[in-house]
C-alpha cells in the first residue's frame, strides 16, 4: 500500500475508467486508487473489478443510485482514514484533470508542507480548454463570488482536483458537511481555511472531457450561489476545531 489514495467518483465512465487507472499506475510514484461507483448502468464497476487482479492498489466501493458527488467523496475520505493513508486526492475519471499533475499536488503537500493543494484553473489567468464561454464565465465568477462573500483566499474555490493531508480530514467533522453538489467543494475548502490549515494553489490546465458526458447543470451552480451565503452565516455562529500543532 502506498501513502497516497486517489478517490475517483464514477457514474457511467466506461469510456474513460480503464485508461485513467492504467495511467495512474504507470507512474514511478506509487498511488492507490479508490473508485466510488454510484451504480453505473454502463458497467463501469465491472471494468474496475476486472482490473483488480492486475493492480493490487485498485479498490472499489459500490453504492446504489446517484447519491451526489459530495457524499461519494465523504465516503471515500472515511475509507481512506480507516486505511491510514497520509495523502488523499480528489480527481475526475474523464481526463479533465491531467494525471501528471498528481505528482505536483503531492509535492506541494509532502515536500512543501502544505495541508491542502488545489489544482487551480485560475491562478495564472484562465486555464480551461474546450469549455463553452457561458460555462467558463459561470465557473470563473463563482470563485470570485465565493472570495467576496466568505473571504476565502483561494482563486479556484470550486476546483475538484485536490490533495489533502489526512490531518485536514481528521480535523473537519465530515458528518457536518452540508452540501453534496457543486457547493461541496467550496465548503470543504472554506472549512479547511477556517480551521487554520495551510493551502496552496498549484496552476493546472483543465481540459473538458472528450469521452462520455458531463453531469454538470445550472441547478448545481444555483445550489452553490445560495449555499455560500448560508455557509458564511453559519460560520459566524460556529467554532471549528483547529489544526493540531506539531
Amino acid at each position: 500500500m502506498s501513502d497516497s489514495l486517489i478517490i475517483i467518483p464514477t457514474y457511467n465512465e466506461k469510456e474513460n475508467i480503464e485508461r485513467i487507472i492504467r495511467k495512474v499506475f504507470s507512474f514511478e510514484k506509487a498511488f492507490d486508487i479508490l473508485i466510488v461507483d454510484d451504480g453505473s448502468p454502463d458497467g463501469t464497476a465491472q471494468i474496475v473489478k476486472s482490473l483488480q487482479d492486475e493492480f493490487k492498489g485498485l479498490h472499489i466501493q459500490e453504492r446504489t443510485g446517484k447519491l451526489g458527488l459530495g457524499t461519494a467523496y465523504i465516503h471515500g475520505f472515511k475509507w481512506a482514514l480507516n486505511k491510514n493513508f497520509d495523502f488523499i486526492f480528489e480527481m475526475d475519471a474523464d481526463f479533465s484533470h491531467d494525471p501528471n499533475d498528481l505528482l505536483r499536488l503531492y509535492d506541494a503537500c509532502q515536500d512543501k508542507n502544505n495541508d491542502l493543494a488545489i489544482g487551480s484553473r485560475y491562478t495564472n489567468g484562465v486555464n480551461i480548454v474546450n469549455w463553452p464561454m457561458s460555462r467558463l464565465l459561470m465557473s470563473f465568477f463563482a470563485s470570485k463570488y465565493v472570495k467576496f462573500v466568505t473571504g476565502l483566499p483561494v482563486n479556484d474555490s470550486t476546483a475538484g482536483f485536490i490533495c489533502y493531508r489526512r490531518s485536514v480530514l481528521e480535523t473537519i467533522n465530515l458528518d457536518k458537511i452540508q452540501f453534496v453538489g457543486y457547493a461541496f467543494q467550496i465548503e470543504m475548502k472554506f472549512k479547511t481555511w477556517k480551521s487554520g490549515f495551510d493551502i496552496i494553489e498549484v496552476p493546472v490546465v483543465f481540459t473538458d472531457r472528450k469521452e462520455g458526458y458531463s453531469k454538470m447543470d445550472t441547478s448545481i451552480f444555483f445550489e452553490a450561489f445560495i449555499g455560500v451565503i448560508q455557509m458564511k452565516i453559519r460560520s459566524l455562529f460556529t467554532i471549528l476545531k483547529q489544526k493540531p500543532h506539531a
